[in-house]
């Protein structure tokens, strides 16, 4: 049974991620903070849980010891580099062999040839302003995390999720490498499927050192792009592995 570190556990994402490891017999060490463990309630009797904020090393260090992969959720809470902190202690420590795969939004861009829309770009300038004011969310963090897992050597995946919904799962995501593919027009993808298509690059070796842009598969764009190519999906930077 293989060993998996889930940091940043106990919200929704980390909670269907958990489920979706279990479904696949993963042995599983989750990380949250102290005051979210009663979340994983009804998890604890078949994971182990490790209290701690993600961006203390030392928690970090006990978590990742002998996993063979690591799925971390990069939440840039408050103005403490919480975010930044968590991908670089995710970095030091974890195996040098282990398969490393972070959570973010689409405002992350790998190359600078992602293609936003006006509306895309102003939404993140306001949250970004009224994070900061409030000193609640700091999203430059999040993309200074982004930094320094692009320039790692690691065996590294980062998912770049559109808006998120709830709802029963759509299957696995579609993707593209870049944003304003047409493709990913939709910008909504089910919640549980975010986590499943994080579960999924575990044991895709095409993702590792790429930062896949998802879409849901039913979606409105990713159903047109099937209908247009008149072809299942797959991977050729574009779409998804069937």
């Amino acid at each position: 049974m293989k060993k998996i570190c889930i940091i940043g556990a106990s919200g929704k994402l980390g909670q269907y991620m958990i489920q979706h490891a279990l479904d696949l017999d993963y042995s599983i060490v989750a990380v949250c903070r102290k005051q979210s463990v009663e979340k994983l309630e009804s998890f604890k009797k078949r994971i182990t849980i490790l209290p701690g904020d993600t961006n203390d090393r030392e928690v970090t260090k006990e978590a990742v010891k002998d996993c063979s992969s690591v799925l971390t959720v990069l939440v840039p809470w408050g103005m403490k580099h919480y975010a930044s902190g968590t991908a670089q202690a995710v970095l030091d420590y974890a195996p040098p062999e282990a398969r490393l795969v972070f959570s973010c939004g689409w405002h992350i861009s790998r190359d600078g040839q992602d293609n936003y829309s006006i509306k895309h770009n102003i939404l993140v300038a306001i949250i970004g302003f009224l994070g900061r004011f409030f000193r609640i969310v700091d999203i430059n963090d999040q993309v200074d995390a982004c930094r320094r897992i692009f320039s790692s050597n690691a065996l590294w995946t980062v998912v770049r999720g559109s808006d998120l919904e709830e709802g029963p799962s759509q299957g696995l995501p579609v993707w593209s490498r870049h944003v304003g593919d047409p493709i990913l027009a939709s910008n909504l993808t089910r919640r549980v499927d975010f986590a499943l298509f994080m579960v999924h690059a575990l044991t895709n070796d095409e993702l590792i050192q790429e930062a896949p842009a998802i879409v849901g598969r039913q979606s409105p764009s990713a159903l047109n792009y099937t209908e247009k190519n008149n072809a299942t999906l797959r991977h050729t930077g574009k779409g998804s592995v069937p």
